[in-house]
């Protein structure tokens, strides 16, 4: 349910833009990983007196109903911002907006090694858009046909860059991973 590949880079994420980041580790396991969810969310509202949690999902009825259900047994507010919104519209106005976001990995038929990497922006949107008609894939990624890492934004004051990097990928399951090995945050005034 939850964003895998490079997650562990999220805590410069949080350095860039200057907030506070709470790790909670989870097997992944199905059911599991919402316990846990449920734990941290309950903690954090004891700890912080959070009121409500924010999602990105899109169109994902399992990962929205999940984290609704988790959020209501905390006795907090779930809110989606991107719930329902049309997936290219979203993907356009992230990137016209100064999202640097990167393909970190691909897990659908139509992707191929040269996604991994690369940079999100207009020209790879119209070939979403065409994997879209050709293969089916949701155009955000909302099925998880790929995942991707921001680099930068207009709220961070830092910025990502990726020192080193390797592609994994296997021509038989159409799908990779973009390990980023170092990376670091550079100022960007």
């Amino acid at each position: 349910m939850f964003h895998y590949p490079a997650v562990k880079w999220g805590r410069l994420q949080a350095e860039a833009i200057k907030l506070p980041m709470i790790i909670v580790e989870t097997s992944g396991e199905k059911e599991r990983e919402l316990e846990d969810l449920k734990a941290c969310l309950a903690e954090l509202k004891q700890a912080f007196g959070i009121d409500a949690v924010v999602s990105g999902a899109v169109a994902s009825e399992y990962q929205k109903t999940k984290i609704d259900r988790v959020s209501e047994e905390t006795g907090i507010r779930s809110f989606a911002p991107l719930w329902h919104k049309n997936p290219a519209e979203l993907v356009k106005e992230q990137i016209e907006l100064g999202f640097d976001a990167i393909i970190t990995s691909c897990t659908a038929l139509g992707f191929s090694r040269n996604w991994l990497g690369r940079k999100l922006d207009l020209e790879s949107l119209m070939e979403l858009q065409k994997l879209h008609g050709k293969y089916g894939i949701h155009i955000s990624g909302e099925g998880g046909e790929y995942e991707t890492l921001v680099l930068d934004t207009p709220l961070f004051k830092s910025k990502i860059v990726i020192m080193e990097a390797h592609e994994q990928w296997s021509e038989e399951h159409h799908s990779g991973v973009f390990e980023i090995t170092a990376a670091k945050l550079v100022n960007k005034f």
